[in-house]
């Protein structure tokens, strides 16, 4: 029996589908989903969009003879209706991770949610075309924001025991990964239950031979608190914070149920700004309630963030939310012109912030492009094309001399 692992949606999928591999054993992972007899997919259900795309990927999949089975968010807000219609074969909730291997070879269809409540005890030596490792370090989300379902696909947070994410880690570090991006739900959350922090995490993570940068994932305004603050200055620790904000006025902050408070953000991002982080955010543009007035607020606020990068998208109500019960109120080209004026002004930081730090970079180079010039990312999180007669994926390089152009940076070695 041959399968295929197809991911959608976050660095935590990446993490989850990585570890149902390693539990495989009495069939053969291909690269090919055309090849492969059973197709497991790991979905995202963070829009009805994304649903809408795993949906369609599943239905061409079994159209093209596939058995599917469907793991991830979507198995839970999704799976049910999608088995009642004999879309999939099988769904397999995130707790049933450990036991794929015999799921696999079920002949009858089977619907196993488990429970919500689970922590992964084996862990990820490996990653198949990555240059980089993801560790998870905690599931699940204490948030209640309006517009999310996530808590209830992935139930509340709990972090995953420290001395397995260091042992993780030190696998990783000897396999040859020697940068490490931390992931989960809601990575500031964690230690929340077991009397620690993400802060006291990174210092004992960062001591880790081998380690040579720590990037990570999303993490909440609220959550940078002084054991956090103290390894910022510390060498192994990317120069980039993504730090979620969702929006910029206040009155729209309080709509979405956010913890976060505009104002505190401003200083908070233009402390980190001075320390020479580049900053990026995630932004909801057209969520209901965003009228004229609020967005004249939010722009105006917006535009006093040091922001170098965005992760920004216009509203789609999301079923089983409290904001898809609210009167969309914003027409959709309204909503796409307030998203250009955001995404224009981070574009013109983000090229003025590069200009400024002509800093030596240091690479770990990803891939080669189809154009001949190879790929990867700076500890600004930045990314830097490269001219190289030799073949340098994989490697660290450091890079002194390079052309800062609009979109990206370019060096010849």
């Amino acid at each position: 029996m041959k399968v295929y692992f197809k991911t959608f949606g976050c660095r935590t999928n990446i993490y989850d589908t990585q570890l149902m591999k390693s539990y495989v054993k009495n069939a053969v992972i291909v690269n090919d989903e055309f090849e492969a007899d059973v197709i497991v997919v790991n979905s995202c259900t963070v829009t009805n969009g994304a649903d809408s795309g795993a949906r369609t990927y599943i239905n061409h999949m079994k159209n093209s003879g596939k058995k599917v089975i469907l793991t991830g968010c979507g198995a839970v807000s999704k799976g049910e209706e999608l088995f009642k219609k004999s879309s999939v074969f099988g769904v397999l909730g995130a707790s049933h991770k450990s036991k794929i291997d015999s799921f696999l070879a079920s002949q009858a269809p089977f619907y196993e949610l488990g429970d919500l409540n689970f922590i992964d005890k084996n862990i990820v030596s490996d990653y198949e075309n990555h240059t980089k490792a993801f560790i998870k370090i905690q599931e699940g989300c204490n948030f209640a924001c309006s517009y999310c379902i996530i808590p209830s696909v992935r139930g509340k947070s709990r972090s995953i025991d420290e001395e397995v994410i260091l042992n993780e880690a030190k696998i990783l570090a000897n396999n040859g990964y020697n940068e490490i991006v931390l992931t989960g739900t809601n990575i500031g959350s964690y230690g929340q239950s077991n009397n620690s922090s993400l802060g006291k995490l990174l210092q004992k993570l960062g001591s880790i031979k081998g380690i040579k940068r720590i990037r990570l994932g999303s993490i909440e305004p609220s959550q940078i608190d002084e054991s956090f603050k103290e390894i910022l200055k510390e060498p192994w620790l990317e120069r980039h914070l993504h730090i979620a904000l969702q929006h910029t006025s206040q009155k729209m902050l309080t709509i979405m149920k956010r913890r976060n408070r505009a104002f505190k953000d401003i200083e908070l991002f233009n402390e980190l700004s001075e320390i020479g982080f580049a900053l990026g955010t995630d932004y909801i543009v057209g969520h209901p309630g965003e009228s004229e007035e609020i967005w004249e607020e939010a722009l105006e606020n917006f535009k006093k963030f040091p922001l170098t990068h965005l992760h920004a998208f216009i509203y789609s109500p999301r079923n089983a939310t409290v904001s898809a019960t609210m009167k969309q109120d914003v027409d959709g080209i309204t909503a796409k012109n307030r998203l250009k004026t955001l995404k224009n002004i981070v574009y013109l930081n983000n090229f003025e912030f590069r200009k400024k730090n002509r800093v030596p970079l240091e690479i770990l180079v990803e891939k080669r492009d189809d154009d001949g010039l190879y790929d990867g990312f700076d500890q600004f999180y930045n990314k830097i094309k490269i001219s190289s007669k030799s073949d340098i994926r994989k490697e660290w390089i450091l890079i002194k001399d390079y052309e800062v152009k609009a979109d990206d940076n370019y060096a010849q070695i």
